[in-house]
């Protein structure tokens, strides 16, 4: 610093004002008049010294030229959004997503455990310390495996950090500039010059909200026209002073409203696109969330583009892209899947270059940890830019974008690539549709089961609908898989040589069948390889629940018929009448069991249970059902109570599963096999032709020749033998258990004795008959 003194200057005037002085960063003014000097004769010596004193006054920070309200009638000033981006005053609401649910109940049982230990002065350190452990590896284990639509949910997490998030984080400083210069300044792009370790850049990004409130204000990070040409405005000053870009990229899209449509939102996005490469400045973009359609590409058309783990970057959104291919936007898992939306999969595709971290449980778990990884990332890469020259950029940029996509001609397909290159003819359509019809059901057999009502229990009518069209998808799932595992032509040709064989009245040549057996065997030992593998599986799956489900519901809907037909005949007067003289006529004899009865009586019983007999059976006829047989009540309580040993149900287990054993090696040779195939094609043609008697003879001519080939094996195995055995075994036992039965019965009659002996009050038991209970 320089002073300035001479013995004929006066310092300071009275008619000297204050901003005739230099002013200085510190307050109060010292030095001389601008004007004394200029008034001054000067006569230098070679004695004299000059010296000058200059001071600035410090100028208010951000003070800009404009009124704060220009415009009264403007709530807030027209120009309120340049204010400095401020931290929000109330802390961020924690939101939790449908997936992180188990989490929080983790945290809820450790937080219920610290509140225990500090109310009741115990120690629960070690199961606090295990909750603790449970929950990191059940977080660890949640965020390395999410799905697509997981990280999708992530992306929109409402307190993912923000651009102006980042920057504040990672910049030394920063100074927001506004404007497109045509008179609008979009709020959902911000830009501005800042400094990372004391290097320029610029910084475009788009910018969402924190609450509703910034959300409303932003437009949900959607910009307009003036967004896109502010954006534009920006990138040819950097380029212009030689300033690196880095965008950070968070939109949903563009704007799509008419007023923007009309003010040339298409014109605005693609002048973007051509500018940016022809810009001679490295360009970096960031996607710090989700980056939708043009919206995202109008700032990102960059030498590189990397991403932040749980990032998103898609040319249509998994709802869009689901509502627009199946009707329905249930299916964005799916879409998203699809779509190779997530960051692993673009940089296999080379859209994106390299992946940020995120913390466990997403960016906004850590906000400044992920920012400080943003940082590192920048100066990498642009150490690595500056290296280059304008025209090796512009190479560079170009390249990148180049490479992707790329296609060989004249190169054989992969199978099991091949599969997804033919047209499935709307098979993925339908399938979507038909899977929200499944969980309608699937919804409605709970409710059913749960209220045990019949009212909500689909009607047979519905099910058949739908088992109908799963086996149609599931047809077609079995022919794509074939494909795939290129055995569609074998299993076409072996298809047509068994229709020729079948069509003729002799059996299937047993050559025939073995060929079939082992084409059957090689296709379902492959089929897990194919690539629909998990979807077939899941439509057999629902087939199957679906058919149990038809079954319970026929079988209840006859079991009601049944019951109530049942009822008509019982409440019919003759037979009434019948049952009620019968147990007027048992009453009155006062005989405790049947065997008490006297014959005529039990003659009586017995008639009249056979009349009640034939009763139902006509019931059932009626009904097109047939009776088998009639098990009887007509027993001792000791008989209806009587259990095997347990070496008597082993030996009827081992037996059971011997008949099983020896069936199936029966069904397994050639000529059942034959029959039973011939069989199946009869039971087809019967379907289409259910008059045809002469087909409906020749079922029943095959169905006598199995059951009779079966019986005849059983029979000659000696299995016969040992099951006539057995039931001898189980009358021996039953007769022992009848006679300790009796005993027993005798030592309690005789305790009443002494009981009535000794005045005692007892209760006779009630015994009820078996016959007319």
């Amino acid at each position: 610093m320089a002073s300035m003194s001479h013995s004929s200057i006066a310092l300071g005037g009275a008619s000297a004002s204050a901003s005739d002085y230099l002013r200085s960063s510190t307050n109060g003014v010292t030095g001389v008049s601008l004007r004394t000097l200029g008034r001054a004769m000067v006569a230098p010596t070679k004695s004299s010294n000059l010296y000058v004193t200059a001071r600035l006054k410090k100028g208010k920070k951000f003070d800009h030229p404009w009124p704060s309200n220009p415009d009264p009638n403007v709530k807030g000033g027209v120009l309120s959004y340049l204010s400095t981006f401020k931290p929000l005053g109330d802390t961020q609401k924690p939101v939790t997503l449908d997936f992180e649910k188990p989490l929080v109940e983790l945290e809820k049982k450790i937080l219920d455990v610290r509140k225990m230990a500090a109310e009741t002065g115990l120690d629960f350190t070690d199961q606090i310390i295990t909750l603790e452990t449970k929950y990191r590896q059940a977080l660890k284990d949640l965020y390395t495996h999410l799905t697509p639509i997981q990280r999708v949910n992530i992306a929109r997490h409402p307190n993912r950090p923000t651009f102006l998030d980042h920057i504040h984080n990672i910049t030394d400083k920063f100074m927001e500039l506004h404007g497109d210069r045509a008179g609008y300044d979009d709020p959902a792009i911000v830009t501005g010059i800042g400094t990372i370790d004391g290097k320029r850049y610029m910084f475009i990004g788009h910018q969402k909200g924190r609450n509703t409130k910034e959300n409303i204000m932003r437009n949900f990070g959607m910009p307009t026209p003036h967004g896109y040409r502010k954006a534009l405005r920006m990138m040819y000053y950097a380029d212009h002073h030689g300033f690196p870009i880095v965008t950070f990229i968070d939109t949903p899209g563009a704007y799509a409203d008419l007023k923007s449509e009309e003010l040339g939102q298409g014109e605005a996005i693609a002048n973007n696109l051509r500018t940016m490469f022809g810009l001679k400045v490295p360009i970096l973009s960031i996607v710090i969330g989700e980056g939708g359609s043009g919206g995202a590409l109008a700032i990102g058309c960059a030498n590189k583009m990397l991403m932040l783990e749980n990032a998103v970057f898609y040319v249509a959104s998994p709802e869009a892209c689901a509502a627009i291919l199946w009707n329905s936007s249930k299916a964005a898992p799916e879409a998203a899947e699809k779509l190779r939306i997530t960051s692993k999969e673009l940089v296999k595709l080379n859209v994106a270059d390299g992946i940020i971290p995120e913390p466990l449980g997403g960016a906004h778990a850590d906000p400044s940890w992920t920012s400080q990884q943003i940082k590192i990332a920048i100066n990498e890469n642009m150490n690595e830019f500056g290296k280059m020259s304008g025209e090796e950029l512009l190479k560079h940029r170009m390249a990148k974008y180049r490479k992707i996509g790329v296609f060989i001609e004249n190169v054989p397909v992969e199978p099991e690539k091949k599969v997804n290159m033919k047209r499935r003819d709307a098979v993925v359509s339908t399938s979507r549709k038909l899977e929200g019809e499944v969980e309608k059901l699937r919804e409605q057999i709970l409710k059913a089961k749960e209220t045990s009502s019949e009212d909500h229990q689909p009607s047979s009518e519905v099910l058949n609908e739908m088992i109908k069209k799963l086996k149609s998808e599931i047809d077609d799932e079995y022919t794509e898989a074939a494909r795939a595992m290129g055995l569609e032509e074998r299993l076409t040709a072996m298809r047509g040589e068994f229709s020729e064989a079948s069509a003729e009245e002799h059996l299937v040549h047993p050559i025939l069948i073995e060929k079939i057996e082992k084409l059957k065997e090689e296709f379902n030992t492959r089929l897990s390889e194919a690539p629909n593998y998990e979807s077939l599986k899941s439509k057999l799956d629902m087939l199957k629940d679906f058919s149990r489900a038809k079954a319970a519901s026929e079988a209840a809907s006859v079991k009601n018929e049944i019951n109530k037909r049942f009822q008509e005949a019982v409440d019919r007067p003759e037979i009434r009448e019948k049952v009620e003289a019968i147990k007027a006529e048992v009453a009155s004899s006062g005989a405790s069991s049947f065997e008490e009865l006297s014959d005529e009586l039990k003659e009586k019983v017995l008639k009249t249970k056979g009349e009640v007999e034939a009763e139902m059976a006509g019931v059932l006829k009626s009904m097109g059902l047939e009776l088998e047989a009639v098990q009887t009540n007509v027993m001792d309580v000791d008989e209806q109570t009587f259990v095997p040993s347990e070496n008597i149900l082993e030996k009827v287990e081992k037996l059971n599963q011997e008949i099983s054993e020896k069936i199936e090696e029966v069904v397994r040779t050639p000529e059942i096999k034959s029959m039973v195939e011939l069989l199946k094609v009869e039971t087809a043609k019967a379907s289409q032709s259910p008059g045809d008697t002469k087909v409906s003879q020749k079922i029943e001519t095959l169905e006598q020749q199995i059951k009779q080939k079966i019986a005849d094996a059983l029979s000659m195995s000696g299995l016969q033998e040992k099951q006539e055995e057995l039931e001898k075994e189980l009358a021996v036992a039953r007769e022992v258990a009848a006679e300790k039965s009796e005993e027993s019965l005798k030592e309690d009659d005789d305790d009443d004795d002494d009981d009535e002996e000794d005045g005692s009050e007892s209760e006779k038991p009630e015994i009820i008959n078996p016959s007319f209970a």
